[in-house]
């Protein structure tokens, strides 16, 4: 069945069209090019951290990371089942071990005083996620990893563009990582990256994201086993075109999420994602909570009118992979509680005023009959 309001559209303009035109019909460098540091410069600045290297995707730059850090068997790393599945994946794509923390309710994000009752001999790092564009607990969390002297990795995929009072996130860790899919804020299809300070980290990761090459005027030598993870130039093009027009794109997404809240506010059995005093909310999903008896009921009413909805996210360590290692036990009730309530409901800039309310009536329409 093909949706009326589909979960998200692109937006796209004639720049973005002319920027990817200009790569094509130079003839040359669609890998490689001048785009792609152009793109890097540009992403630092806006966030606020010394370094950026993009990449094929956010999966790829939460791989890079776990490589450019040097975790290995044994080590832990703690990480939400609430979540995307490769941050889970992450540790475990070098040999360490996820270790599952329970999320709040308030920003959906790890919660602090679990993460520090998870923290053992073996931790190594924390990788708090910041779900649908909102920053989670960044400041107590990055308190609790420089108290313990652990590694602090922001899973920023979801929150390009957020702030706590005036600090992006991407700048509270050691790092972190971005990605640029195209339901994210902004987009290159797939594509990724990393911001850093650590000059250490950056100075690896723009080895081993390129074959483990180093490169000098007259040789390149390879110095490390490394990766095909690089960014094309023509997505490249793209990302600087969609970058200047961010603030215009949160601007539309927060606008259309003011909308949404100050009506469904006022439907019984609606609790509408706010974020707490001093958080700046992007929006990149716009996800409500519904009691789990009244959830799938739900999905199944707006599809049948033609409004695509999704669960963002089911607990990554009751998956199938996850059960096989001893995972499924973990006890994460506000997790479970919380995934059994999310319904990620259509959200994009250019979404219509009439499509928003085409959206909240069907809603309304559920909960009178």
């Amino acid at each position: 069945m093909i949706s009326k309001i589909p979960l998200f559209k692109i937006y796209w303009d004639e720049e973005d069209i002319r920027a990817v035109e200009s790569v094509i019909r130079s003839g040359m460098n669609w890998a490689a090019g001048r785009e792609i540091k152009e793109l890097e410069k540009a992403i630092a600045d806006y966030i606020g951290t010394k370094h950026c290297a993009v990449l094929n995707s956010g999966s790829s730059a939460l791989h890079a990371l776990m490589v450019a850090y040097d975790f290995k068997t044994g080590d832990e790393i703690i990480v939400p089942s609430f979540t995307f599945i490769t941050t889970a994946y992450a540790p475990m794509y070098v040999g360490a071990k996820p270790i599952f923390a329970d999320i709040e309710e308030e920003t959906l994000g790890l919660a602090p005083e679990d993460v520090e009752e998870k923290i053992g001999e073996k931790t190594k790092a924390i990788i708090p996620v910041h779900y649908a564009g909102l920053p989670c607990r960044i400041r107590e969390l990055k308190e609790i990893a420089e108290d313990h002297n652990l590694t602090l990795i922001e899973d920023a995929a979801e929150g390009f563009g957020a702030k706590v009072k005036e600090e992006y996130v991407g700048t509270f860790g050691d790092s972190a990582i971005l990605s640029f899919a195209q339901n994210k804020i902004i987009t290159t299809g797939e594509g990724g990256g990393i911001v850093t300070d650590n000059e250490e980290v950056y100075n690896r990761l723009k080895i081993i994201l390129s074959y483990g090459r180093t490169s000098s005027a007259s040789a390149a030598d390879y110095i490390d086993i490394g990766y095909n993870w690089r960014l094309p130039t023509l997505l490249a093009a793209l990302g600087l075109s969609q970058l200047r027009k961010v603030g215009k794109l949160i601007e539309m997404r927060r606008k259309n999420a003011e909308y949404l809240n100050q009506r469904l506010n006022k439907i019984e059995g609606i609790q509408i994602p706010e974020a707490p005093k001093d958080y700046f909310h992007v929006y990149q999903m716009y996800t409500i909570r519904v009691e789990e008896k009244d959830r799938n009921s739900l999905m199944e009413f707006l599809a049948k009118k033609g409004i695509m909805t999704k669960v963002y996210f089911d607990p990554a360590h009751k998956f199938s992979l996850f059960r096989k290692h001893n995972y499924s036990n973990s006890y994460l009730p506000i997790t479970e509680k919380i995934s059994s309530q999310v319904l990620t409901l259509p959200m994009y800039p250019h979404i219509t005023k009439d499509e928003l309310d085409y959206i909240v009536d069907s809603i309304r329409e559920f909960f009178e009959l």
